[in-house]
């Protein structure tokens, strides 16, 4: 759900501005990407083979090359001359910092999606709200991280300033990865994700004040619950 809903939107975007089809590859090689490194499937300092990676996906080189830029850019891969890409190590030393420059943009990210919540996102508020309900009871940390990944990815989009979406894209998906270090050590995962409700729930009737509230107790409790397990 993740990757889908993330590259949607960027492939909605690069349509919107009139940009064409080796942009629209890229996006999606990208996104594709990202969640295999953020998920922990490409393992810490695992290769990364270009023309493999491109046949898999159905894509040619030059989207991966693109998307490879892209995720170095962001500090997920690590290209080395002559020896080649790799996943990029993980230091959860950084976590702290990390949370800290979150609490405070997406804070601000939920404020501002409350304030300017397109018509066309009341939809997908709709649809995260079903599918979080839908949830109630599962303990399927995977699922449970996507539909996390897919709110906060939701929550930038709506705070209406590609800037700040940019910015916390790159600090969401560098604590995702440290999040899926420890996920099955993380008995309260169910009851964090599901804390999402109240948080949509407040962008949806427009509190600002209350979805920057809920969002920077989210990422504080979060923070602190993975820390007691590393």
């Amino acid at each position: 759900m993740a990757s889908r809903t993330s590259s949607d939107a960027a492939v909605s975007r690069r349509g919107r501005h009139g940009h064409g089809v080796a942009e629209l590859m890229a996006d999606r090689a990208y996104a594709q990407l990202r969640d295999r490194i953020v998920t922990l499937r490409i393992p810490p300092g695992a290769p990364i083979d270009e023309e493999s990676l491109g046949s898999e996906l159905g894509i040619g080189r030059t989207p991966v090359r693109e998307a490879i830029k892209r995720l170095a850019l962001e500090n997920l891969v690590a290209v080395f001359p002559r020896r080649g890409t790799f996943a990029s190590e993980i230091n959860i030393t950084d976590l702290a910092d990390i949370s800290d420059v979150r609490i405070q943009l997406e804070g601000h990210a939920a404020y501002r999606a409350a304030q300017r919540i397109a018509p066309r996102q009341r939809e997908e508020l709709r649809e995260l709200l079903a599918e979080l309900a839908r949830s109630e009871g599962s303990d399927d940390a995977a699922a449970l991280m996507e539909l996390d990944a897919c709110v906060h990815r939701f929550v930038h989009r709506a705070s209406g300033n590609p800037y700040l979406e940019e910015t916390l894209g790159r600090y969401f998906n560098l604590s995702l990865r440290i999040w899926h270090l420890v996920l099955d050590r993380l008995p309260q995962l169910p009851a964090r994700v599901r804390q999402h409700q109240e948080l949509l729930e407040a962008i949806g009737a427009r509190r600002p004040e209350r979805a920057r509230e809920v969002m920077a107790e989210h990422i504080e409790t979060f923070e602190r619950e993975i820390r007691s397990v590393l």
